[in-house]
């Protein structure tokens, strides 16, 4: 199972007792943030999309979406998401516990500029029911990000 590979991928840091473990799912942001008590923006959602014939994720803020000419500016493409067989083939996760951690090989992953305005975000663990609360320098240091990235709207307050 992911979430097994995820805490083992924690575990090297000491971390993974930090993995949590809900009785319901927390696929979607809002059921992630009902099952944390927390507002949704601070779920760092990980959306996974096809470029150049590669797997590339991008943890965003929960509220935020996809801008389409951000996105095709960064990427000199469409966005294309992948399918739930694609992500859990070329990612190792399935949909609603896609994270950055953990991945298979060749998986690029960046992180979105709408995280920053949070102390600290909840990413997915593998899994529909788990998270941990990472603040911003740990989802940096742990996710394995090439680079901050700025391709979503609809969060600015």
């Amino acid at each position: 199972m992911a979430i097994e590979a995820v805490k083992e991928y924690f575990s090297q840091f000491g971390m993974a007792d930090r993995v949590m473990e809900f009785d319901v799912s927390s696929a979607t942001v809002e059921l992630a943030a009902q099952a944390l008590g927390c507002e949704p923006g601070r779920i760092a959602k990980t959306l996974s999309f096809m470029v150049d014939g590669h797997a590339v994720l991008i943890v965003t803020a929960g509220d935020a979406k996809v801008d389409n000419p951000k996105y095709k500016a960064r990427f000199g493409t469409k966005a294309k998401m992948l399918t739930p067989a694609e992500a859990e083939e070329l990612v190792g996760h399935a949909v609603g516990g896609i994270c950055p951690f953990a991945t298979k090989d060749g998986v690029t992953v960046y992180l979105d500029v709408s995280l920053k305005r949070f102390p600290s975000v909840f990413p997915a663990c593998g899994s529909g029911n788990s998270g941990i609360e990472l603040t911003i320098p740990e989802l940096e240091k742990y996710s394995g990000s090439v680079s901050w990235i700025d391709v979503c709207k609809n969060w600015q307050a």
